[in-house]
């Protein structure tokens, strides 16, 4: 049996001292955040705990799905090569890129130079060049086939959305397919959730619909992604004829306090097969109030034309690339901060077997 173990969003800290120079920038907001907000919801040893608990359990091979820093300082990169170092074999580890990790321009470059050895496929060069796209990536270990996308673009202030562009869907695509008719176990590695509606608009990937059919076309059985900092469970359907479902998996960040207080003699992520009662039982108990019904009806209506608003300007921005200046991209931006956090229902993992 092969022990994937699945950690996410582990934002290493605290955050280092940093100079006017880096403040000047994005960082600036995502340093007020993490004063105001971030750090009251880490909790230092569970980081710890958690690695320790994958070490007991002797897992084969654990995947990390971005977000390893904060800021994406020099500082913060170099630090956590070395945590990954210490955490384990590049050959045996491996890890995709989260927004953190690419928070301003020339950040994603910084922390994949740094990174690489976790980062690069079986047949990737082993040195960094800087000419050389390396996602997606494919790692075989044993009968599984472990391929890393990354979503990871720098984007405007109070935006974390991600981007998944053509050329890797294209080569995603053409990864699946082999190891599919290898008779390999796919899994497959991104950040941002491939899920329309599971997060605010202002922090969804762009190219979501390209990832649905590069799922439908190419294959998988396993999709590990992160950001949300929530436990997740999403079915992909796929369009071929006798397609199944393919389980889509998120977990809470790795540092989160609410992570700490449910520990669990297994914290990270095994998969099992569950009868159609135990999957019934995973189904989050959804109370209702008085008043919820004309909430409802005004929201309905209300949400038609925003969501076709929407699915307009992401349409251009899936053609127009990666986030960057332009005007398609600063409105949806817009559009996602003031529409608020519609999110949609999530199959909730359970604890200990009951219900949340």
């Amino acid at each position: 049996m092969f022990k994937l173990a699945h950690i996410s969003d582990v934002h290493l800290g605290p955050l280092p001292s940093l100079s006017i120079q880096e403040l000047f920038s994005k960082r600036i907001t995502g340093f007020v955040n993490w004063h105001r907000n971030r750090r009251k919801h880490l909790f230092g040893s569970t980081l710890d705990l958690l690695l320790d608990d994958i070490r007991a359990h002797q897992a084969d091979h654990p995947a990390v799905t971005g977000d390893l820093v904060n800021l994406a300082s020099g500082i913060e990169i170099r630090a956590a090569a070395a945590w990954l170092r210490a955490f384990g074999d590049p050959a045996n580890t491996s890890v995709v890129p989260g927004n953190h990790d690419a928070y301003v321009p020339g950040a994603y470059e910084k922390s994949m130079r740094a990174w690489y050895d976790y980062v690069r496929g079986d047949l990737a060069p082993p040195q960094w060049q800087d000419d050389r796209h390396i996602f997606p990536y494919l790692r075989v270990r044993g009968k599984v086939a472990i391929v890393g996308c990354s979503t990871a673009v720098a984007t405007p202030p109070f935006a974390a959305s991600g981007f998944f562009g053509a050329r890797q869907a294209r080569d995603t695509v053409n990864m699946l397919r082999a190891a599919g008719e290898a008779g390999l176990f796919r899994v497959v590695m991104i950040h941002h959730p491939p899920i329309r509606g599971a997060t605010a608009f202002y922090k969804r990937m762009i190219g979501i619909r390209r990832f649905a059919a590069v799922i439908s076309t190419g294959g998988a059985e396993l999709v590990l992604h992160g950001h949300t900092h929530l436990n997740t469970l999403h079915w992909l359907r796929g369009r071929a004829a006798g397609a199944g479902r393919r389980h889509c998996l998120s977990l809470a960040g790795t540092r989160q306090r609410q992570a700490a207080r449910r520990l669990q003699p297994l914290l990270h992520r095994r998969l099992s097969r569950r009868t159609g009662a135990q999957r019934r039982a995973l189904q989050p108990q959804q109370g209702r109030r008085r008043g919820d019904a004309g909430k409802r009806r005004y929201f309905r209506a209300l949400a038609s034309p925003l969501n076709a608003f929407y699915a307009a300007l992401e349409s251009i921005c899936e053609d127009i690339g990666p986030p960057s200046q332009h005007l398609p991209w600063r409105l949806l931006t817009l559009f996602g901060i003031f529409s608020g956090k519609r999110t949609i229902r999530a199959t909730a993992l359970p604890e200990n077997g009951a219900r949340r």
